[in-house]
């Protein structure tokens, strides 16, 4: 096994970060990272003589090499110290020092080791903070914040991670973080966008984006200035146990399309996304449910009226953003059913231009529609011949 390599050499290795905090709080870590003393050549020595699958993840400048063992990817990365950081990313030196490693780490409960043996290196109380469900950052929050200010949003995703209630913040944080906030400017949208979509399925969303209007961040991250705070807070409380989509929450931000348009500049959200958001922005207020026998009607009508692809999906995303937990099930167990009259049965009931078959169709379709789409192809015949 690969930590005898480590062990022969006399290198330390320890399981780090994110994985410590998911093993410490009963969860399986998505993925292992390790941290050792040994430098990303001597590593580099030690796994080709071993025969060790080495991945060029272009990570070796900042000193992580990523072995490959029994169908697994392992990142291990040599104990670093940040020289010189400039907002975005850092020039690093390495070093044998766990403790100054741990001293860069962004959040106290990220910046703990665990020991092979089951010993855990905890310089900074992230074992405590763990247990309390407090997110603080390693030493002075300023510092961490302006080596890197994305770690404004992961402080926001983690407390929705881990914190018990909404509110339990220390003063001193949230006032590093307003007078840090507009260094999120210059930070690329891409990376923004994979940390705000994690806050949005996340709890304590509805706080913690109105903490982002009122830490001045929201402009700098594509929100819109004036975003409808009461929309929000009502569809975050509707949606929770829905799985929606990140997009599907945050256009509860949205008053209209162009807020759709700006965040998408902002963070270049993807295509699908986009659509998504002005389908929500567009619908959600006259797309609802009938009265009567037949609440999913509306949504089956503008599904079989539409034209592109994915309006099955919008439609269910649009259920959710209304909180319509029933009739989200009842859609997703509709099939669509197929139109079951062709040309080619009209042309063996003798109509022969191809004007008049068009125009029958359409007919046909409309009777179908109007039966709740339950019309055979004989009952719909029928209609034709009347």
């Amino acid at each position: 096994s690969f930590p005898e390599l480590f062990e022969k050499k006399n290198y330390e290795l320890r399981i780090a970060g994110g994985a410590v905090r998911d093993l410490l709080s009963g969860v399986t870590p998505q993925d292992i990272d390790f941290a050792t003393t040994a430098t990303p050549a001597e590593m580099k020595d030690m796994f080709t003589a071993a025969g060790v699958r080495l991945i060029n993840n272009k990570g070796e400048k900042h000193g992580t090499i990523t072995a490959r063992l029994h169908e697994q990817n392992f990142e291990i990365t040599t104990l670093r110290i940040d020289v010189v950081t400039d907002g975005r990313h850092a020039e690093v030196e390495f070093t044998t020092d766990w403790h100054k490693d741990a001293e860069r780490r962004d959040l106290t409960v990220n910046s703990m080791f665990l020991g092979l043996d089951g010993t855990l290196y905890d310089f900074f109380n992230g074992y405590e903070d763990l247990k309390n469900k407090k997110i603080r950052f390693v030493g002075k929050a300023t510092e961490r914040i302006q080596e890197d200010y994305l770690r404004i949003l992961r402080y926001f995703r983690f407390y929705g991670r881990i914190a018990e209630k909404p509110g339990d913040h220390e003063p001193n944080t949230l006032q590093a973080i307003k007078e840090n906030a507009k260094g999120l400017a210059g930070i690329s949208g891409e990376r923004i966008w994979v940390e705000l979509k994690k806050i949005l399925l996340g709890n304590h969303v509805s706080h913690l984006v109105q903490l982002m209007y009122e830490l001045d961040i929201a402009q700098y991250i594509g929100l819109p200035l004036d975003g409808n705070l009461e929309e929000f807070a009502r569809v975050t409380k509707n949606i929770q146990n829905l799985s929606p989509k990140p997009m599907t929450v945050l256009t509860s931000l949205f008053k209209g399309k162009d807020d759709v348009t700006n965040l998408d500049l902002r963070l270049k959200i993807s295509k699908e996304e986009k659509k998504l958001g002005f389908f929500l922005v567009k619908h959600r207020q006259e797309l609802t449910k009938a009265q009567g026998p037949e609440p999913l009607r509306p949504y089956q009508d503008f599904l079989m009226d539409s034209r592109e692809a994915n309006t099955n999906s919008k439609i269910l995303e649009l259920l959710k953003y209304q909180g319509e937990e029933e009739l989200l099930r009842a859609m997703q167990e509709w099939t669509v059913p197929s139109f079951p009259v062709s040309g080619h049965d009209l042309r063996k009931m003798g109509v022969s231009s191809g004007k008049e078959i068009g125009t029958a169709l359409q007919q046909l379709r409309e009777e179908w529609k109007r039966s709740g789409y339950h019309m055979d192809k004989e009952e719909l015949l029928s209609c034709l011949k009347k």
